[in-house]
């Protein structure tokens, strides 16, 4: 809930200051349970985060683990490291055929910007000490946010095995941000992913994602249409849409958003995902044999990368 560079720290949840002492901390978690509470008009959603909030800094070993892993005190020299490009990874298992680099775009998206930001002949020793990403811009938190999700789809993706193939940062428009983030191939269907992270619990709406965070997006229309970019291109027939957001995002693990022009839309919990991949998206046809080859190889031909 709090890991994401889009979401409010402990503190924020609960409306203080880091430097608050203990008494006050507890003071204001009291008045915020009782601010969010459901039984006297509050938000469920918040109230859930109070509480958790309060189970990460509601005690000093708690409260400290807390300032050391986050940097929310905004002190250099943060001990977590959560938001660094994940290692190489080196064990054996098979796993599932992958081309493109998932956040690679995004990534040095950031890196850009947070040195232009931060401002000319400025050193950044870490540009992802969570201090200094915390006090960035919100659209610059966002493109790391977007990135970190889209490899833990990879992470997803690949953990499947040999049977799957996604292509990643798939280029789907006059634009690199006109991309469809994941492109997955399997014996359950052909589909096109997106990885988003809001920073916020959201809601749906005539198939669309909504949420205060998301402003005039509309995230399913955007994909939908990035897919058909692609589908001309290769001459291929997607099965479905997925739409993966955090965990905490989301009240049910898989929801279905109806059918746009026959192609089913689903938003499903990050830790679902594999679930979704193997057994399927509702109503979308599986691929199998010959069919599945010939699929495999008009993308392999005619995808390209942002």
């Amino acid at each position: 809930m709090f890991d994401s560079p889009l979401s409010a720290s402990a503190y924020e949840i609960l409306e203080v200051d880091p430097g608050v002492d203990d008494v006050e901390l507890r003071r204001a978690y009291r008045l915020r349970l009782r601010q969010t509470h459901p039984d006297t008009g509050g938000d469920a959603a918040i109230f859930i985060q109070v509480q958790r909030a309060w189970e990460l800094i509601g005690t000093a070993e708690g409260r400290a683990a807390y300032d050391r892993r986050t940097g929310v005190t905004h002190e250099a020299g943060s001990e977590w490291s959560g938001w660094r490009p994940p290692p190489t990874r080196t064990d054996t298992r098979p796993r599932a055929r992958s081309y493109g680099h998932p956040g690679g775009w995004r990534r040095e998206r950031y890196l850009d910007l947070i040195r232009e930001w931060v401002g000319r002949g400025v050193e950044v020793p870490d540009p992802y000490d969570p201090a200094l990403v915390r006090s960035a811009p919100r659209d610059l938190r966002r493109l790391l946010a977007d990135a970190l999700a889209e490899e833990a789809t990879a992470r997803t993706v690949s953990d499947l095995g040999m049977g799957f193939t996604v292509w990643h940062d798939v280029a789907a428009g006059a634009t690199a941000d006109d991309k469809l983030d994941h492109v997955v191939l399997g014996p359950s269907g052909l589909y096109g992913v997106m990885s988003e992270d809001f920073g916020g619990v959201v809601g749906f709406r005539r198939g669309e994602i909504t949420g205060p965070s998301l402003g005039t997006r509309a995230p399913v229309t955007a994909a939908l249409g990035r897919m058909r970019t692609v589908a001309k291109a290769a001459r291929v027939k997607f099965g479905g849409a997925i739409i993966v957001l955090p965990d905490d995002d989301l009240s049910q693990a898989v929801t279905p958003l109806g059918t746009t022009r026959g192609v089913p839309v689903v938003v499903v919990r990050r830790s679902a995902l594999a679930m979704v991949l193997r057994q399927g998206v509702p109503q979308a046809r599986a691929i199998g044999g010959n069919e599945l080859f010939d699929v495999r190889t008009r993308l392999q031909q005619t995808v390209r990368f942002v």
